[in-house]
């Protein structure tokens, strides 16, 4: 699927599960969601949806940093394969999760720092720019995104969950993917079949243009409407 797909399908899925996981506990980790953690999860997830495409040089989240992340995506692309190798099994996911789960642990300024990034780049994913001026693009996003971030951090949102977001987004990512012609190795490097080849639908095909995208911007306000307690956040009249 392309970047915006891949992004809307990362807000989806995080408001999908917040029902679930409330009041619930996974791994030492306790899910006490209010409006921040919906919030932040959301742009997290989308985030960490376009991870894995950092192995293809064209990719939205490539170009989302300029040579830092053509610079990361170069490396990636070395260390798994290519594209559509390595960058999408399950054990890129299991790895990010943990990674990000152990930068959560390890520093405060850094979670900051990460979601930061990761909103930026879902920004990026969503479309949120002018592409005619790229440089305006780029600065309105990074301004864009410290302000979604900052505002967060004061309203004193809790990133314990930062690692399974991740991981989840990565999920989210494979699953768009193998419903795709080309399907995603899953088990790699044990075992480098890709599930779903094949079978899909064409990626930025009519179906992903006229069908997947429009159901996922609509499945983005109907969640609205129903996670978030609006007479509270309405100003009183």
């Amino acid at each position: 699927m392309m970047g915006h797909s891949h992004a809307l399908s990362g807000v989806v899925g995080w408001m999908a599960v917040v029902p679930l996981l409330q009041g619930t506990e996974i791994l030492g980790v306790r899910f006490d969601l209010g409006s921040g953690e919906i919030i932040a999860g959301g742009l997290v997830c989308a985030g960490a949806a376009l991870i894995p495409d950092l192995d293809h040089k064209s990719a939205t989240i490539t170009n989302t940093y300029g040579f830092v992340t053509r610079t990361i995506g170069a490396l990636f692309n070395w260390m798994f394969g290519g594209h559509r190798n390595g960058t999408h099994s399950l054990l890129f996911a299991l790895l990010m999760g943990v990674l990000t789960q152990a930068l959560a642990l390890w520093s405060e300024l850094a979670v900051q720092v990460f979601v930061f990034l990761l909103a930026g780049i879902a920004f990026n994913g969503l479309g949120f720019g002018m592409d005619k001026n790229k440089v305006a693009a780029e600065v309105i996003n990074a301004l864009f995104a410290a302000g979604i971030t900052l505002a967060l951090y004061t309203a004193g949102t809790d990133y314990s969950w930062m690692g399974l977001a991740v991981a989840f987004g990565c999920l989210l990512h494979f699953a768009g993917d193998m419903a795709t012609e080309m399907g995603v190795p899953l088990l790699w490097p044990f075992w480098k079949y890709r599930f779903g080849q094949n079978i899909g639908f064409t990626t930025n095909g009519k179906i992903e243009r006229n069908v997947v995208t429009p159901v996922l911007t609509v499945a983005i306000i109907i969640y609205a409407f129903y996670l978030f307690p609006w007479p509270e956040l309405l100003p009183e009249a």
